[in-house]
Order: C-alpha cells, then structure tokens, then sequence
C-alpha cells in the first residue's frame, strides 16, 4: 500500500516513559554492527538458524550469511536490478525466496535459488493489475503464501504447497473493506505458525484487521483491532509465539505519533493494546525473541517467550526510527540505544537475531 502515495517507497513526537521504566536499571541486549557489502536498502530478513540469515532489499540486492554474521556476501538477481525485494525467506544455505515490487503489473515477481543465490529461478509473475503483494510467509520450505492488496474488493492472495508453482486462493479470502490494504514495510504484514496457521494484518480503511487461517488457506476469517486505520494507517507488522498468543503494530505513516502495538491471546479473534512503544514514527517490524527455531547452547526461549523487540520508522523520510523491546508482550517498554534506522529484525533464537535497514546496515542483537 506504501506505493499508492510513496510510488514504490514506502511513503518526533515526545518519548512516552512507560510504567516510567528506566532502561539504565535493564540489561540492555548486545547490538553488534555487521558488514552487509553493500549499500542497498535492506527490507527483510530470514534468519535460517544462528549461523545462516538472508536479506533482501533495494536494487535487486540479497545478502547471506553462513557464519553467523561474521562475513556477508551480497549479490544482485540478474533482471531484478530495478525492482525492490520487499521480502526474503530463508530455507538453508542453498535455498531462499525473494518476492519483488515495482512499478509495472509484472514487477511483482517471486524468485528461488537453489545454489545459494549463484542462479535465480523465476517462480511467479504477477498479471493482475493493481495487484501489489506486499509479503509472503511460509510453513515449511515448500508450502507458503504471499499476500497481496486488493483489487476490485477482493484480495489475489496465492499459494504454493510445492514449492515451485502459486494457484490463486483469492476465492478463500474475506471480502476486503473499502480502501483496504496491506502495507510493505519489512515482509511481515503476515506470519505464519505451525502446520496451518497464518494471520495477515491490514489498514487503509475504517478498521484495521486481522486476517486469520488455521487450514493453511483453505478458509479465512477476519478480525477488527483496535489499532489506527486511514488511507495511510492500519497494521503494518504482525506476529504469532503459538497458536493464541500473538502482537500486532502499526502506526500512522502520514505522522509520528500514533504508533500503536495490541496484543491477542485467542488467535487472533480479539485484541488489547499494549502500552504504548516509547518511539515516535509507525512499527515497520516486530518479532519474538524466541525465533522459530532454538540451537544447541542458545538460552531456553521459555525464558524470553513474551520478549518482543520492535523496529520504527519516522516520516517523511523513514530512514531514522528508532528501537525498542518489551520483556512482557508491551506492558513494559526499554528503548534500544544506538539502534537507528532499521526496517526489520528477526531472531533465529534469542541470542542471534539481526535488524537490517538504511544504506546496508546490519546490527546483530543478543539477549
């Protein structure tokens, strides 16, 4: 949706001291500046566990890791050097997806690599105009769905179980809402959890909802939240620890201080703010410190189950938010210090995730 008023990019208020927490009291995780190799816009990233991670962003550009973040190879997808990767899944070293936007019907793309980025194979070509899929997520390696925003009142979502062909699973989706719409800011405007799981957040409209599927497509259901929705608000991020216990954030993108994050512990059908994150700008990316997966020696992640961290950004230029995590699914809040310009973060487990962003960067953060 950021490409209706930002064309293909995405289109400060005082700090709020919540439960008036001093961050100085906390121990603040360890932020660690890595060397992506290139000085590209990084929107997403894909931790595959702690030692493979793979981003994507501007100019066709991917980024991977094999050690951990210690050394980073980047690279350009021959034919996509115009196009912006708006999201990246990770499967191994070998094996990732990236999903693209741009300015024609068919600039919307979902690409594969099964060599390690040395050769890309073109999965998906968008033919829907006024299609724009802003993100995609996946079960397992083979079995995803990617997300688009309306057209004509009806959402062109599509699936893969083989991953290698998308069908159109538009029939299954909710009618869409007057001006309703999914924003592209860091690839997780969807999430996915377990088997069949998968919850899509939106805005652009009156409300901002929660698309929910527990059969992995076949059906959706739809959910209000209470976040903020305009033209240019709603749900930006969201994500899911299980099945009932999830969060979800957003903002305003046309100001910098109705940055908003609610908190579900039903799956999604309802949901209660949180207090309110001590940035300005809007939530472009949330994520659980417990990652999705949990390496040998790294912390038990029953200890940081409800430890979320947040990444913002601020108008007009979203290219100076700020950081921030919660202990506590949003009752308590910590500024993160020196973290600054960032669209996504994500964690392999709570001792290795990365934010990555403006200009290349890349910042590794431990709890």
């Amino acid at each position: 949706m950021f490409q209706r008023s930002l064309v293909t990019f995405l289109f400060v208020s005082a700090v709020a001291l919540c439960n008036a927490q001093n961050s100085a009291t906390v121990h603040q995780p360890k932020l660690t500046p890595e060397i992506s190799g290139t000085t590209q816009l990084l929107i997403s990233v894909s931790p595959v566990n702690s030692q493979i991670v793979w981003a994507a962003g501007t100019g066709g550009t991917y980024v991977v890791t094999t050690d951990g973040g210690n050394t980073w190879k980047s690279g350009v997808v021959p034919g996509a050097e115009n196009l912006q990767f708006r999201d990246v899944q990770g499967v191994s070293d070998k094996v990732a997806y990236l999903m693209s936007i741009g300015n024609n019907t068919t600039d919307f793309r979902i690409y594969k690599t099964y060599n390690g980025g040395a050769t890309w194979h073109l999965q998906f070509v968008n033919h829907t105009a006024s299609a724009f899929y802003d993100c995609f997520a996946f079960w397992e390696p083979n079995r995803g769905v990617a997300h688009s925003d309306t057209v004509n009142g009806v959402f062109p979502d599509i699936r893969t179980f083989s991953g290698q062909h998308w069908q159109s699973i538009s029939g299954s989706m909710p009618p869409a809402l007057p001006g309703e719409a999914s924003f592209s800011s860091s690839g997780t405007c969807i999430t996915t959890q377990g088997e069949s799981n998968a919850w899509i957040t939106t805005g652009g409209a009156t409300v901002s909802r929660i698309l929910a599927t527990t059969d992995a497509g076949n059906t959706w259901n739809s959910y209000d939240t209470p976040l903020f929705s305009s033209p240019s608000a709603g749900g930006l991020s969201v994500a899911f620890r299980d099945a009932m216990h999830g969060m979800v954030g957003g903002g305003d993108l046309a100001v910098n201080y109705r940055i908003q994050a609610a908190t579900s512990d039903d799956g999604g059908h309802t949901w209660t703010f949180t207090k309110k994150p001590p940035l300005g700008g809007t939530i472009f990316c949330l994520a659980y410190a417990k990652g999705m997966t949990l390496d040998a020696g790294a912390s038990s992640d029953a200890a940081f189950e409800r430890t979320v961290v947040i990444t913002s950004e601020d108008a007009p230029n979203f290219d100076r938010g700020a950081a921030a995590w919660t202990p506590d699914e949003g009752q308590t809040w910590y500024r993160l210090p020196n973290a600054s310009g960032y669209w996504a973060v994500a964690f392999a487990n709570p001792q290795a995730g990365w934010f990555v962003g403006n200009n290349g960067q890349i910042l590794k953060i431990s709890f």
